[in-house]
């Protein structure tokens, strides 16, 4: 395990000998062991102890416990701040060393899997972890592979082999891997024995798409890419055995270097709360210098009279030196304001509401048996204060399930069926599919309505077939065929499926390949075509050739790629053509399609020698070598004759047009961004109601020059500004504004707009001189589509909103090509569709369909904000009101650091007394039921203005906390300093005084949660009440006969809570403090509730009134009634339901809401707290005039 976690210096370049160990070791290369575990039995307690002392909180406990152990300044005994701190770092010691379990058992597991080893010209059984670089190693079908392998040879012709991915990527269908010829013959134990080739290669890295070596064998060098490469985690597929050569092993696979910690995210009330844990600390010790100035005060004048009887201690030689000491014996007494339960309570309730999301099963896909996880558990809160969603289209918004839909075929377009009057037939209206019954390889499940095609294949059209025969050519995919006609295809994306199965169906069948051929049936006959380069699709060529020379012996090139890249490419001779196309591609991107340009180019012997010759030696080159494939591939690439268009259909997922506007009414902007192009995003926004035509107008920036987007951007904020100057509105915008004031402005607005971006246009806005320009003016729309985006330029955009909009950000996604937005917002969202499971990987939250979103957020993310909230505002209300006690007594014990309670008492308080019904709280606790939620979407918008916890609502907290804690010391105080007992005795005394002021506390606060939780079940009740019962029970056992026995010097006051609390003085003075310190809180949220109800309120009045309705109707079916029928309906009416009707009573809360609460409905301040929040001088307000509800 040792050699695992060895550093090493970093490589330039890796080299590896085969079957030269004693060469390999000198570079010391890691070996094939991995350790994802953190500890061992020795490192576990010094190491999570270091760990858990990092975090500042618990350094602060530590430091309060060596105060402690003090006995010069330490009125409190040391285990009423070890108990909780050891019981917290007991709990997170736990869990941590069962997670590291499991690592070590997934470790131990994996490096003892056994796998062959060829070792002195014999095959050995070896554990994985004993494997080095530079062995030789067989892997058989359905075994995973070892370690990063150069592919020597396999049982399939050609050296080919077949690999899954999905470990690696997520994506399960089948790839290809391909031995160089010159190795691909070493089939034998022999001849691999002999082998003492050497590969020189980059070194370690995370890119799994790239590899670039060189191997050097008989004097001669062999160009080696990532097409020869098996990765760790792949599995062999379909292929009986083959043999490899370990370039990286352990944590240098690329496997392992993509298993880097991800980004830890906090959210803003983490970061609130840390700001107000260190004022609150500076509070603390403003209370510690008054008190100790108290004491030295106190001590130089009255305490030098008491020296006789009453010494200072032997340390002591000043009243200025008491009060040193006394300030942190106060600092110890007091530091009850932060406890330590505050932050394992925070990770409990997160870890509960994780848990609902988990468990909710509405949120569970039937179709894909794929539950919602909560992949974290720190970000729950900030789901309910989201203001930008970041969506990708294809597999997001749409369905990513691809059907060939129409094509454009030497200017003639297909797929349109036409009814005998020449109208355009729609769905419903169309007559039967085509039959591809002549067809014995179609697939079944494929649907074509337009006849016209399948003519023009019959008919021998030699375009249709040239069409047809660049689908079955130019692709990547895989096909398998089980039994005989049974074609099952792999493709690494949906598009290319469902091309190469179109094409499949009108009788150009691809149904095989091997590494330099690709067989076709076309119109069943069997043609082989030999394969002579394949030019990749790439994100920067968005494009894919290949190169074929067909049994005559005529090398062509076809390609497939976006229009706007291939229009540059083509031959001028075919302009007339190119038009009609564009028409054609620009009405099926209207309809929502996504479209792919078609070409091909005829190529000479001697040119394509002569490009293939310099392609190999650019492939040679060690430096920059994918730079010089590129412009070689850039340079065959031109000149090309246009064939068509094709035309993919990818429908939208269901119900998302509703999630979008649900979303649109919780004030939340929805931003698309997809590679897709701009007229295809566009009528995917229109259908799912991002885009309406009842907007004021739809910017669209395309400008190619820095100069063209920036007047673009200026008159799309210009076209805003005039615009809300001629609505009325009673108020002019100056010309010119800052440009801090500019953002605010704009986003008050009349009218409703749209911001549609290109790629290129993009790539200038998101320059640091305009990034501004092109945020104010995206921020001042409703929505926001960036087309041709590439998944860098998602990632910027994220980050710009991030840098300059104090708002939380959240991105969604299906494919590897989201992965790095949703790593870059605030929470990241990835939805398990047909692209694999790396955006899933990288997320946060996942689920299967994007209209799990609303869920996610208007139910679970506004609740978790408002169970977080409520939770701290108690929180921190009962540590007040229990801490500061102390301080007022101090006034009234000589500054002596005498504590009010019994130090049981203030060990417990926290763990046990408190701490279950405020966790209860958090738990469970909602403002309104799930239906409502989401029914009502404006009740969103307190979140995303932080209204709920914010440093006003912890002062009024704190005040309220301040104020029940004079109450509790000084009421019982003024009560005690004339009270008699029943027999006439004095009632004061030290320990009565304690138990009165504790279990009024303790009562108190009981009511107090009791008045705060708006949810109640049958677990708030019981930990209530139950913190209640157990508080007495605990009280009367420490004040027993049988604990004094037990314990004589620590249980001292035998007997005084009973004796205390059977005075009915004790019980009017806990009744009267309870009542004083309630009533004012009471008071305050009635008058509130009835002169300034927030929309929670209004919800709620409405739930009351429907209840009502209910129970009416139920009593009016109730009623008999006898005579004749023929008047039934009248006489069935009970008075008064044609005035609740008009009084809107009966109506949904968007009616109600404006007949009986608009006039002072939460939603008008709500607005205006947008409009502080924003700095907008004397916007309009709109809360009034809208409905609650859309």
């Amino acid at each position: 395990m040792a050699l695992c976690a060895k550093k090493r210096p970093p490589e330039e370049e890796r080299r590896a000998r085969a079957n030269d160990r004693e060469y390999n070791e000198k570079f010391q290369y890691a070996s094939n062991c991995i350790k994802t575990s953190k500890y061992n039995i020795l490192t576990f307690l010094p190491v999570n102890l270091f760990e858990q002392f990092q975090e500042v909180a618990n350094t602060y406990f530590l430091f309060l416990l060596i105060l402690q152990l003090i006995p010069q300044i330490s009125s409190l005994s040391w285990f009423t701040t070890i108990v909780p701190l050891v019981l917290v770092l007991t709990i997170t010691a736990v869990k941590d060393a069962t997670d590291d379990y499991f690592r070590h058992k997934s470790d131990n597991q994996v490096n003892n899997r056994q796998s062959q080893v060829l070792i002195n010209g014999i095959l050995q059984q070896e554990q994985w972890m004993n494997v080095c670089v530079g062995d030789i190693i067989k892997l058989e079908n359905n075994q995973f592979v070892t370690a990063d392998l150069l592919l020597l040879s396999s049982s399939e012709p050609h050296g080919l082999c077949y690999i899954e991915t999905a470990e690696l990527d997520g994506e399960t269908n089948m790839k290809v891997r391909q031995a160089i010829p010159v190795t691909s013959e070493l089939g034998d134990i022999s001849k691999l024995a002999k082998f003492d080739g050497e590969v020189i290669c980059e070194p370690p890295n995370n890119k799994l798409d790239k590899f670039s070596g060189t191997l050097y064998w008989k004097e001669n060098k062999f160009p080696l890419s990532n097409q020869n490469m098996l990765l760790r985690g792949c599995v062999l597929r379909n292929t009986e055995w083959c043999f490899g050569l370990v370039i990286f092993a352990g944590p240098d696979t690329k496997l392992m270097q993509n298993s880097g910690r991800t980004k830890f995210k906090r959210t803003s009330i983490d970061r609130l709360m840390n700001t107000l844990v260190l004022w609150i600390f500076g509070f603390l010790v403003c209370m510690g210098v008054i008190l100790a100035i108290g004491n030295a005060i106190w001590e130089h004048e009255v305490g030098t009279r008491f020296q006789v009887y009453l010494p200072w201690d032997e340390a002591v030689d000043s009243a200025f030196f008491s009060g040193f000491l006394s300030f942190w014996s106060y600092i110890i007494i007091l530091n009850t304001v932060v406890p330590i339960s505050l932050y394992v309570s925070v990770e409990v309730i997160r870890l509960g509401h994780s848990y609902f999301i988990n468990w909710d099963k509405k949120m569970f896909c039937m179709k894909k048996r794929t539950p919602a996880e909560a992949r974290t558990t720190t970000l729950n809160e900030e789901l309910g204060q989201v203001e930008y969603i970041f969506s990708d289209k294809t597999g997001t918004l749409t369905q990513n399930i691809m059907a060939f839909n129409k094509c454009s075929i030497n200017g003639r377009s297909y797929g349109d069926v036409f009814d005998v009057l020449g109208h355009k037939a729609e769905l419903g209206e169309r007559p039967e599919p085509i039959d591809f019954s002549f067809n014995p390889l179609a697939d079944k499940k494929f649907l074509f309505w337009d006849p016209s095609l399948l003519e023009a294949v019959k008919m021998g059209d030699t375009h249709t077939h040239e069409f047809f025969r660049l689908l079955s050519l130019c692709h990547t995919v895989m096909s398998e065929e089980k039994n005989e006609g049974e074609l099952y295809y792999k493709a690494q994306s949906p598009d290319e499926g469902a091309l190469v199965t179109a094409a499949r169906n009108f009788g150009f069948v691809f149904r095989s390949r091997t590494p330099k051929t690709i067989t076709v049936h076309e119109m069943g006959t069997a043609i082989t075509y030999q394969l002579l380069a394949i030019l990749d699709f790439n994100n920067t060529r968005k494009r894919m050739s290949v190169i074929v020379r067909n049994p005559e012996g005529k090398i062509r090139l076809y390609c497939k790629g976006a229009d706007t890249i291939l229009l540059e490419r083509l031959h001028h001779s075919t302009q007339e053509l190119l038009n009609t196309t564009t028409d054609h591609l620009n009405e099926y991107a209207g309809e929502g399609l996504r479209t792919l340009m078609l070409a091909y180019k005829d190529l000479d012997e001697e040119y394509y020698e002569e490009w293939a010759e310099r392609r190999l030696q650019a492939s040679l080159t060690q430096d920059s070598w994918e730079d010089r494939l590129a412009s070689i591939y850039e340079e065959v690439e031109n000149d090309m004759l246009l064939l068509g268009a094709t035309a993919i259909e990818d429908k939208l997922q269901q119900g998302v047009p509703e999630t979008i506007a649900l979303l649109t009414l919780a004030n939340i902007k929805i931003w698309v961004l997809t590679g897709d192009k701009q007229e295809t995003a566009v009528n995917i926004g229109y259908s799912c109601k991002m885009l309406t035509d009842d907007m004021t107008e739809v910017f669209i920036v395309t400008g190619h020059t820095v100069l063209e987007v920036r007047e673009e951007l200026r008159k799309a904020r210009e076209k805003m500004m005039d615009s809300s100057r001629t609505v009325g509105n009673g108020f002019t915008y100056q010309e010119k504004l800052p440009s801090s004031k500019l953002t605010s402005v704009l986003e008050a607005v009349a009218g409703e707009y749209a911001l549609v971006i290109n790629g290129h246009s993009l790539a200038h806005a998101l320059e640091a001189d305009m990034e501004l320009e092109f945020l104010e003016t995206a921020c001042a729309c409703k929505a926001v589509i960036c087309c041709r985006v590439t998944p860098l330029q998602k990632a910027q955009v994220v980050e710009l909103v991030k840098k300059y909009k104090k708002a939380v950000t959240l991105a969604i996604g299906d494919g590897a090509n989201d992965v790095s937005m949703i790593k870059t917002a605030h929470i990241g969202v990835g939805i398990s569709g047909q692209e694999g499971i790396q955006a899933v990987l990288a997320s946060d939250y996942s689920f299967s369909q994007f209209k799990f979103l609303q869920r996610l957020l208007l139910v679970h993310g506004r609740w978790s904000y408002l169970r977080m909230c409520k939770f701290l505002c108690y929180f921190f209300y009962k540590n007040f009101a229990f801490t500061m006690v102390h301080f007022w007594f101090g006034f009234f014990c000589g500054f002596s650091a005498q504590t009010v309670y019994d130090q049981y008492f203030i060990t417990l308080y926290n763990i046990v007394y408190t701490s279950l019904p405020v966790l209860a709280m958090g738990v469970f606790d909602q403002d309104v039921p799930e239906q409502r939620s989401m029914e009502y979407p404006k009740l969103y918008e307190p979140g995303q203005l932080n209204l709920l916890f914010n440093k006003r609502e912890f002062f009024i907290c704190i005040a309220q906390g301040i104020y029940t804690s004079v109450l509790m010391f000084f009421i019982p105080y003024g009560v005690f300093a004339d009270a008699t007992r029943d027999d006439g005795t004095q009632l004061a005394d030290y320990q009565s005084f304690a138990v009165t002021v504790a279990t009024s506390l303790v009562i108190v606060v009981s009511v107090q949660i009791g008045l705060d939780t708006g949810y109640w079940t049958a677990i708030n009740h019981f930990f209530i009440w139950g913190s209640l019962a157990v508080y007495f029970a605990i009280l009367f056992a420490m004040h027993s006969n049988g604990l004094f026995d037990m314990f004589p010097n620590q249980f001292r006051f035998v007997g005084n809570a009973q004796n205390t609390l059977a005075q009915p003085t004790v019980w009017l003075t806990i009744v009267l403090t309870t009542v004083v310190c309630i009533m004012p809180v009471v008071a305050f949220r009635f008058l509130r509730l009835n002169l300034k109800p927030d929309l929670s309120d209004t919800v709620r009045y409405t739930q009351l009134v429907r209840k009502k309705q209910k129970a009416q109707h139920r009593c009016m079916r109730r009623v008999g009634r006898t005579g004749s029928r023929r008047s039934g309906y009248a006489f069935s009416h009970q008075e008064g339901f044609g005035e609740l009707i008009m009084s809107g009573k009966n109506m949904r809360l968007s009616s109600l809401a404006l007949s009986s609460f608009t006039t002072r409905s939460s939603s008008s301040w709500i607005e205006s707290l947008r409009r502080k929040k924003s700095d907008s001088a004397s916007s309009p307000s709109s809360g009034a005039d809208k409905p609650l509800k859309g």
